[in-house]
Parts: structure tokens; C-alpha cells; sequence
């Protein structure tokens, strides 16, 4: 396994290329607004075949790019939750809600994740993990072998994502995070937004994840 990282946007949003060296497939996870275009040039480069953008959810800045990575990787899939595709297909929603000073093309996934959906990118085993509460149809990406938790904005850097925007829901993700911290405390988890760190330093050092445990 390969992780390549970039970050950028007016939300300085975490973008991840990973890949299986062996077979050389990649899938790019998220895709903030002028950032993944250094990610796609350096797979083209290694020779790389990316055969996906998985979304973790339809808030503006993690599929804004989408459009770039279909111009440069035509074949590669867009997974997203049902739930949230409705927000990647009127992104024009979003770009008056924030005011952005760029437009979104809408969004049409090729299909949808679901809860404890195995998914593959070369000999690498990807499970999907249903984690609502920042965003209705938010999902996480778990790399069981690996140890590797592609996060988006569940559990960002010592803080977690935001629960005050229109189709949040706070008790949905306190569930959430519980359900996530139940993985080995040594999954390393790159988050939407900040540092990467495993989750038992997120478990000690992160508040609103000690609180969140403390109550369950």
C-alpha cells in the first residue's frame, strides 16, 4: 500500500491517492477544490490506473474536483452513499450557502456504497462503514489489513465534524464515532481536515471523542 496526500482548498480539505503497488491501482478518496490535480499526475507518472473517486460524503469541498479526476481517469468509478448524492448533484445549493468563488459541476455517481460493503483496489480488502451525523449519508473507509481508516469528516485532527449544518444530527454522529473507536486502537486514521493519527491518540488526546465515550 501507497498513500499519497494533498491538501488544499478553501477548506484545506484532505485529498488520498492509495494504492496496490503490485497490481497498480489506485482509487482517489475525496475531492477538494483545486487539489487533485498534483495527485493524478503523479499516478500517471507511476504508471497507475485509477480506477475510482470514493467519496466519504456531498458536502462541497470533498467532491468538487470531480470533474478534473473524470477528465484525466475517464473510467474511473464515483462511489458516494445514496443518501448524500442528492447534495453532489445540486452542488449550486452549496456554492450559494457558503458563497463560493467557483463553480461545481453536479455530480452523477456511476454507484452507491453501502454499510459493510467490501470493496477492492488491487489485492488491497476496503470495507465500508455507514457513519452518519455530520452528513446524512457520510461513509468511512476501512483498510482491515492495513490498519488504515480513510475518515473524512467524522474524526478530524482533535476535533470532530461539524453537526450544525442543515441535514446534521449531533446523536447520529456521537453513534458514529463510538462505532468507529471500536476498531483497533491502532488504525491509523487520515481524517477530511488535520494530521494524520491512530485512533487510540485520538482517544486519549481528542475531547469531544472522550466525551462522546465517556457516555456511552
Amino acid at each position: 500500500m501507497i498513500i499519497l496526500t494533498n491538501t488544499g482548498g478553501v477548506a484545506m480539505t484532505n485529498c488520498y491517492l492509495i494504492a496496490d503497488e503490485a497490481t497498480r491501482q489506485a482509487v482517489l478518496f475525496d475531492a477538494p477544490d483545486h487539489t487533485t490535480g498534483p495527485l493524478l499526475k503523479e499516478a500517471a507518472a507511476r504508471g497507475w490506473d485509477v480506477i475510482g473517486l470514493w467519496l466519504t460524503h456531498g458536502h462541497f469541498d470533498h467532491f468538487a474536483d470531480h470533474a478534473v479526476v473524470r477528465q484525466k481517469f475517464p473510467a474511473a468509478k464515483i462511489l458516494i452513499h445514496a443518501l448524500d448524492e442528492p447534495k453532489a448533484q445540486h452542488p449550486e445549493v452549496q456554492t450559494r450557502l457558503f458563497q463560493l468563488p467557483f463553480v461545481i459541476p453536479p455530480l452523477k455517481a456511476d454507484a452507491h456504497v453501502t454499510d459493510n460493503q467490501k470493496l477492492k483496489i488491487g489485492s488491497l480488502e476496503v470495507v465500508v462503514i455507514h457513519t452518519p451525523g455530520h452528513s446524512p449519508g457520510h461513509v468511512v473507509y476501512h483498510f482491515p489489513k492495513e490498519k488504515v481508516l480513510v475518515g473524512g469528516d467524522l474524526i478530524i485532527g482533535g476535533s470532530i465534524g461539524r453537526t450544525d449544518l442543515p441535514d446534521s444530527n449531533h446523536q447520529e454522529m456521537e453513534a458514529s464515532v463510538r462505532k468507529v473507536m471500536r476498531l483497533p486502537a491502532a488504525t491509523r486514521l487520515l481524517g477530511g481536515h488535520g494530521d494524520a493519527k491512530t485512533l487510540e491518540e485520538e482517544r486519549q488526546t481528542n475531547p469531544f471523542v472522550r466525551e462522546m465515550l465517556a457516555a456511552s
